[in-house]
């Protein structure tokens, strides 16, 4: 069991929830002995008290999903409805409000991130850059430095609202395993950051092509190529971010699989997609000619899943007491 405790319910509904669902879910067989009250309260450091109240509300009287089996102190699940009220994830049984509200919160940025970064590609860089070609791409974000700019713009909200995100999935999946939720946390807050700072390639690419006096220096040939060195440095920026990306969405997806708040298959899908995003984007940094052979494609898997996790935690939410 896990030692962290709720402050908002008391210890002994919590130790009673965690000791039934070690039993209802197969960790416990029937006629098992439980551990002695000393000995639960010494691991966890609990008042005997509290934790004799748990075992006591667990096993005995009507409502109790437990029966005691034989003299050992061994337990057994009680038939009717007593059990099938019981037969029912831990988790689902203390989710708090915050977490509820984290987690719609989850779904709508999910679903908003995801809406700006496809409009700031498609709309405001696939028209501007033509692979291969240093001198018509200059010439494109000179010609539309207003749109380039915006989206330099909506790339920035994009992962300002990313890092809200982080904040939102720690604070759902934080009761699950406070650890692993922070890890899965950082990354992603890693991420975050190093793609906000990968922007400043922007202004630099715009600052060559400003025709200021300082870079008469320079011919256009050379600053045009300068533009298309840095707008591939920022590439390579996004592909380190999306490293991080993976890592942390496979953590959280980790979660969501044990926490059993989301459908299993959903959050197995997450590990599969995310796994495939930064073992892939790592491969390409050590293989470069892998993009040209898999091009955006692995892509695919994640946007699938952050659309499909954004529905759910929108829509339906965590699961109800």
């Amino acid at each position: 069991m896990d030692d962290e405790w709720h402050d908002s319910q008391p210890i002994y509904r919590q130790l009673r929830h965690r000791v039934v669902a070690l039993i209802l879910e197969g960790a416990l067989n029937d006629g098992d002995p439980l551990p002695s009250v000393r000995t639960v309260a010494a691991d966890y450091r609990l008042n005997p008290i509290t934790v004799l109240k748990a075992r006591s509300a667990a096993i005995l009287g009507h409502s109790g999903p437990l029966a005691r089996a034989g003299a050992r102190g061994g337990v057994s699940r009680r038939g009717g409805a007593a059990a099938a009220q019981w037969r029912i994830p831990m988790t689902t049984v203390t989710i708090e409000p915050a977490q509820r509200t984290a987690a719609n919160v989850a779904g709508f940025i999910y679903l908003i991130a995801m809406a700006t970064s496809i409009f700031a590609e498609l709309y405001a860089r696939a028209p501007l850059i033509v692979s291969g070609d240093a001198a018509q791409t200059a010439i494109n974000i000179a010609a539309s430095e207003r749109l380039f700019r915006v989206g330099s713009d909506i790339h920035l909200i994009t992962f300002a609202s990313d890092a809200m995100l982080a904040v939102a999935l720690y604070v759902a999946l934080r009761p699950i395993n406070r650890h692993i939720a922070l890890l899965g946390a950082f990354w992603r807050l890693a991420d975050c950051a190093i793609l906000a700072v990968n922007l400043l390639n922007d202004f630099v690419i715009l600052r060559l092509l400003s025709g200021a006096n300082y870079l008469r220096v320079f011919d256009t040939r050379q600053l045009q190529a300068l533009a298309q060195l840095f707008y591939g440095v920022e590439g390579a920026g996004f592909q380190i971010g999306f490293v991080f990306l993976g890592l942390g969405s496979a953590v959280f997806s980790y979660l969501w699989l044990r926490s059993r708040y989301i459908p299993r298959a959903l959050a197995a899908w997450g590990i599969f997609a995310s796994s495939v995003l930064a073992l892939v984007e790592l491969a390409i940094m050590a293989f470069p000619g892998l993009a040209a052979v898999v091009g955006m494609a692995f892509m695919a898997p994640m946007g699938i899943y952050e659309v499909g996790l954004g529905l759910w935690l929108l829509v339906k939410g965590l699961p109800g007491e």
